[in-house]
């Protein structure tokens, strides 16, 4: 009889227990559509069993054969495919985990707070917030483990050594000498000037600016050279810092572009009317309630990193099983 490519007893390893880098690795390691239904709980490892008999006696695609069983709807199977095709595309480019390239050294916010923001600036009026709204209507867990991150860290390294380079300092004067007059007591009207200004900056994809397939631009390059659509958010978070916005309020999300069917990153701005998306893509922020075409994968700023699951669990992929 031939083998059904899948040891049942092995499901349990990746099942949702234990560190949340330890499952996203596994889930990575994983690609049939069988086990991530297992993985998630929609159906049991003798469910899986029955299904892949199923397909050995008809030699129909396992997919098809779940629909049938009636384990998941169309919509559903179509859903799993697209964010798992995402969070493989982005998750493999963007985190490197431990296991195979050791630990990167993590920015130090005292230092980074102490050069990029003006001691002239009082912040004390802007709150951090503890609870957030719904981002995109997804779920999300939280983690403050950003080692895995190796590309968002150096990249804080390397403006950090910029801020005392001295080719450096013209682009990040004329940069705060713009920000200036930005400054208001209120994060809306800073992130939405922000926004304006960034997006004047000219998109230019990673393998023609730098050679590259994926390189995360420091703001200094950025003001220089223009950039893709990580670099026009990066900008922007480090930009409202530099305006004191609290590194709480904002998060650089990594989304799956539902139109474009590609992934894409925007910066989130937590305001006093909400949360709003500072999207190179489109002119003006926009409320985030009001985007119903971004499925959030992750988000993340200096303080620590979410995971984005959908809030139906029929329905999640192997974004949602690691919780």
């Amino acid at each position: 009889m031939r083998k059904t490519g899948v040891k049942l007893s092995n499901l349990y390893d990746c099942m949702p227990s234990g560190g949340i880098l330890r499952k996203i690795r596994c889930f990575l390691a994983r690609n049939k559509i069988g086990e991530i239904l297992v993985m998630q709980g929609s159906i049991s490892p003798y469910d899986l069993k029955l299904a892949l008999k199923k397909q050995q006696e008809t030699s129909r695609p396992l997919g098809q054969i779940f629909l049938d069983l009636g384990y998941i709807t169309k919509k559903q199977l179509s859903a799993m495919l697209f964010r798992q095709k995402a969070l493989r595309v982005m998750t493999a480019g963007l985190l490197c985990f431990s296991s195979f390239c050791g630990f990167a050294k993590q920015t130090h916010a005292s230092d980074f707070d102490n050069k990029i923001v003006p001691a002239s600036i009082s912040t004390s009026h802007f709150k951090d917030i503890i609870t957030y709204p719904a981002l995109f209507g997804a779920n999300e867990t939280r983690s403050d483990n950003l080692k895995a991150f190796t590309k968002w860290l150096e990249m804080f390294e390397r403006f950090e050594e910029e801020l005392n380079d001295s080719n450096a300092q013209r682009t990040i004067k004329a940069m705060k000498i713009e920000l200036a007059e930005y400054r208001s007591n209120s994060i809306f009207e800073m992130a939405k000037d922000v926004d304006e200004m960034m997006n004047k900056k000219k998109y230019i994809i990673d393998q023609k600016n730098w050679g590259k397939s994926d390189y995360w631009a420091t703001p200094v390059e950025f003001m220089k050279h223009g950039g893709d659509c990580e670099d026009f958010a990066i900008a922007k978070y480090v930009a409202l810092r530099a305006l004191g916005v609290p590194e709480s309020r904002m998060r650089v999300a990594v989304v799956q572009d539902l139109k474009k069917n590609m992934p894409h990153a925007v910066l989130i701005v937590y305001t006093e009317k909400g949360a709003f998306v500072l999207d190179n893509q489109n002119k003006i922020m926009r409320n985030a309630d009001a985007i119903d075409h971004y499925s959030p994968i992750f988000s993340i700023n200096r303080q620590a990193w979410w995971l984005h699951t959908s809030p139906d669990s029929a329905s999640d992929t192997i974004v949602a099983s690691a919780k």
